[in-house]
């Protein structure tokens, strides 16, 4: 139950709980890794009208969301997405030789909390754990074959990696049926990642937009997407060394196209996603880095202000549709509440009217479970 208080006349006090900082409820997670082209190629691009005319203004989004300086090819990106660094690697070789035996990585640290995983990549079979090149389908975008904990020592018949590196064909199953784990990975095939030119369109930025066509309303329309879910859509890295695009879709977003222009990278998605599952300690950089936080709703007090007769206004930014819960204290020990109240919009006000009483005063805001 976060718990955000102030004391009125001194200064704002903004405790947290674990790692969740100011990021709202997200439920489940899906992450769609896009290839190889700067944000300069795809805003505004009119080979990418799916994602222009239609995502970006329901969206929040990036203006300056890097990968990693001087990061190159494909592999260290997506390595680095899962751990927070590239452990040195700098090529895009199989597992066989760029093997990871370290349980310090994402998957890793939601397994051990109990919390379900799985990624769905196009173009493999879901027989074995897809160690080789395979169709369009490639090791190099698939981060979590290189841990020897989710492959087994790289084990092409190990039961856990099967279990979770499953088939994209699947996903449209386990949306229907709401069976989806709360982190998903989604890789599309190099023809469908805008990576490579490909039949029929031989446009890669067109070939990737139009499978964002495809594939995303049906991401929207489930259930674990509305009952605060998010989606983000990134590239793992730039045709040069300029921004990348980051959108991020929720219910939780502030979305309308909302956008910014903080600098992030890779290790601030890292960061985000182990705030959200409330997963420690922090991996690699994203220890260093700024979460996304600002793209999401904010939970808190935004504004407070003594008015003329002695009482305070407060106003806060919370989640449509929960309970919140809003204390005063004269001492930081005994509280009693001033406001329950359940809104529809993620803003509401509430004055205190014993505020005259009181040299000082202290509030927190609770959002009931």
């Amino acid at each position: 139950m976060p718990m955000k208080p102030l004391a009125v006349g001194l200064c704002f006090i903004l405790p947290t709980s674990g790692l969740r900082a100011d990021l709202p409820p997200i439920q489940t997670v899906f992450i769609i890794l896009m290839e190889n082209r700067s944000w300069a190629e795809i805003k505004g691009s009119t080979n990418a009208p799916y994602l222009n005319g239609t995502l970006l203004p329901m969206a929040s989004y990036c203006e300056q969301y890097y990968s990693p300086p001087g990061l190159r090819p494909s592999e260290p990106n997506y390595l680095w997405l899962e751990a927070g660094t590239n452990f040195g690697i700098l090529d895009n070789n199989d597992p066989a030789i760029n093997h990871q035996n370290t349980t310090n990585h994402l998957v890793s640290q939601l397994r051990a909390a109990g919390i379900s995983w799985k990624t769905y990549q196009e173009d493999i079979s879901g027989d074995s754990v897809p160690l080789t090149s395979t169709n369009l389908y490639t090791p190099r975008h698939n981060p979590f074959v290189f841990f020897y904990d989710v492959t087994g020592t790289n084990d092409a018949n190990d039961a856990y990696g099967i279990a979770h590196i499953r088939p994209y064909s699947e996903l449209a199953a386990d949306l229907t049926n709401n069976t989806v784990a709360r982190y998903n990975f989604l890789k599309p095939n190099l023809c469908n990642d805008t990576h490579d030119s490909c039949p029929p369109l031989y446009n890669p930025i067109l070939q990737g937009d139009t499978w964002l066509a495809s594939e995303v309303p049906r991401i929207l329309a489930s259930a674990a997407y509305t009952n605060n879910g998010a989606l983000l859509i990134t590239w793992d890295e730039s045709s040069d060394e300029g921004p990348i695009g980051l959108i991020v879709l929720s219910p939780q977003a502030r979305g309308g196209g909302y956008f910014n222009s903080i600098r992030y990278t890779h290790s601030s998605t890292l960061r985000t996603l182990q705030e959200i599952f409330d997963v420690s300690p922090l991996l690699g950089d994203a220890a260093n880095a700024a979460a996304l936080s600002d793209l999401f709703r904010f939970f808190g007090f935004h504004s407070v202000g003594r008015l003329a007769d002695g009482r305070i206004e407060l106003v806060a930014m919370v989640t449509p549709g929960r309970t919140n819960l809003v204390e005063a204290s004269g001492d930081f020990l005994s509280w009693n509440a001033i406001s329950t109240n359940q809104v529809s919009t993620n803003t509401f006000t509430v004055i205190d009217e014993a505020a005259t009483n009181f040299s000082l005063r202290f509030y927190r805001l609770l959002r009931q479970p």
